[in-house]
């Protein structure tokens, strides 16, 4: 019977010591348990699978359960990370304002910033899609513009910043879109006959967006609003203005 008492004292010994594995591993795969770190090796696994809303809810239970310290804010700022690549555009640029509220001194500022630029503006596949026959002034530039604040406040507070290259050509983007969607506009006005409005809108055009590809545009609508009026001394002087500049210009040919 020695035996017998020997393997059943090896049996409840090898129970046990499942039991206790098992219950180790519970409490080590419960939240409840978890430190800050765990949560944000957690969360950036779940980004680097782009799992980007369970990312995200480790991101908000890490604050939750620590919300304070280091931690705590870059949860904030990869929370924000996790909404751009999610493509929440809007939901980004609110976590980045509110990482920039919340800690305007914290060494990675600058890509808070830069997460809020890249975040409201997506480059466009083709400018010209800005000018086609639908109404342009139903555009909503509103997270454009916020991008290009963010963005020019980036390189001008930190100039060194390693994303301010980038920030610079995506605000020349930018700047580019604001531009041909108001020759949109101009186009727009022009095609209803209403010739001032249209004059006016490329006269604002090249008073403002004075370094982008919208100029040659701008100078080509008010020439053919001039010709239409009647005003041919405006129309040559016009004209003289985008040979001097754009001497290859599509508007040339056609006048």
């Amino acid at each position: 019977m020695l035996w017998y008492k020997l393997l059943s004292t090896l049996v409840l010994a090898s129970l046990l010591a499942v039991g206790t594995g098992c219950a180790r591993f519970e409490r080590a795969n419960n939240p409840d348990n978890w430190t800050a770190d765990q949560f944000l090796n957690k969360a950036r696994n779940a980004l680097n699978s782009e799992n980007y809303e369970q990312a995200i809810d480790y991101y908000q239970q890490l604050e939750g359960r620590f919300p304070y310290g280091s931690h705590a804010e870059q949860a904030q700022l990869e929370t924000t990370f996790a909404y751009y690549r999610s493509g929440e555009r809007g939901l980004a640029m609110a976590a980045a304002d509110r990482f920039l509220q919340m800690h305007p001194a914290h060494p990675q500022v600058d890509y808070a910033y830069y997460l809020k630029g890249v975040s409201g503006f997506e480059p466009p596949t083709g400018l010209m899609a800005l000018i086609s026959g639908v109404d342009p002034s139903t555009t909503d530039t509103t997270l454009a513009r916020e991008s290009f604040s963010a963005l020019r406040e980036l390189t001008t507070r930190f100039p060194s910043s390693r994303y301010a290259k980038d920030a610079s050509v995506r605000m020349k983007q930018i700047l580019d879109v604001l531009a041909m969607q108001d020759i949109g506009i101009a186009r727009y006005y022009l095609s209803l006959g209403a010739y001032i409005a249209s004059i006016n809108r490329a006269k604002y055009v090249i008073e403002k967006y004075q370094e982008t590809k919208a100029i040659e545009h701008a100078l080509g609508i008010m020439a053919t609003a001039y010709q239409r009026m009647g005003l041919e001394q405006l129309r040559l002087d016009t004209l003289r203005v985008l040979r001097l500049n754009h001497p290859n210009s599509h508007y040339l040919k056609s006048s």
